[in-house]
């Protein structure tokens, strides 16, 4: 296989849980395809070598929603093999008791049970991916498994880079006269404190300027505030980290989004740093 390139298919058991796991294969930097057609895929491959380094992690799901084309699966992967294409097969399934009530819960037709009856898709499906579960490098039984577990055996098995499965955490100021950041999963408030606004020789600052941010944290109440706020996020942050979250923004909002956010949001941003989270500052408003 081309240096530097990690190609995985997925396939597996309808309800098992693919459209799941090719969500977590995003959020681990993959260049991600869901129900690619498997006659494409030895084309496909030879693109991505192609791309110069552009796309060297991929991962596609492969299933009997190609209809007719999943038959073809098989001797596509023999072809990438004879073309030099080396690849990884994560094969998911379930107990036919957990797939039958997911497929019940979702009030969904299984593919392969044109007449209703879910059993009879299930078995159906089975006997057609045998060929390709044998081929299987990995195998996940999602039965008994929640969200964070499924999602934390991906990270284990395919997120070889350390620093693409640690959380992203996006800090933004902004201007509540502006509106709130759409995107924004807590919020802090800090109108209350002294405004640089009304100093003549600030106004025209924002916080990324070292006289501003030394105005607004020169107040007692400034350093209050951000004690609580470290402890707030040293204790929150970790548990969003065990949920499996990706990613977090935390919005800082003073009036304008010039002075007061700006300043506590730089201040957020280094104490994320020196506790070893990826961390990006974000000034939405600030001129």
């Amino acid at each position: 296989m081309p240096q530097g390139i990690r190609f995985v298919i997925i396939t597996g058991l309808s309800g098992a849980g693919k459209s799941e796991v090719i969500k977590y294969f995003e959020d681990l930097g993959y260049f991600c395809i869901d129900n690619l057609p498997s006659i494409l895929l030895p084309k496909f491959a030879e693109l991505c070598a192609q791309s110069e380094g552009r796309i060297n992690k991929i991962a596609l799901v492969i299933d009997i929603r190609g209809g007719s084309f999943f038959d073809e699966t098989y001797e596509s992967l023999e072809n990438l093999e004879k073309n030099g294409f080396g690849y990884e097969v994560l094969y998911l399934e379930a107990s036919e008791e957990i797939l039958v009530r997911r497929f019940k819960e979702s009030r969904r037709l299984h593919p392969l049970s044109l007449a209703g009856g879910v059993s009879e898709g299930i078995a159906a499906e089975k006997k057609r991916l045998e060929e390709i579960r044998g081929k299987a490098t990995a195998i996940i039984d999602t039965s008994n498994l929640t969200v964070k577990d499924l999602r934390e055996i991906v990270a284990e098995k395919f997120g070889d880079l350390v620093a693409e499965q640690k959380m992203l955490i996006n800090v933004v100021s902004f201007g509540f006269k502006k509106g709130l950041p759409i995107d924004a999963d807590l919020v802090f408030d800090v109108r209350f404190l002294p405004n640089p606004h009304y100093v003549d020789s600030l106004r025209e600052l924002t916080g990324n300027n070292p006289e501003v941010a030394n105005y607004v944290l020169k107040w007692p109440l400034a350093e209050r505030f951000l004690a609580k706020l470290y402890d707030f996020i040293a204790f929150t942050v970790p548990q969003y980290v065990k949920e499996g979250k990706p990613g977090l923004v935390i919005s800082i909002g003073c009036t304008g989004g010039q002075h007061r956010s700006v300043t506590l949001a730089n201040k957020l941003g280094e104490f994320l740093k020196e506790q070893d989270y990826r961390v990006k500052v974000t000034h939405r408003d600030a001129k």
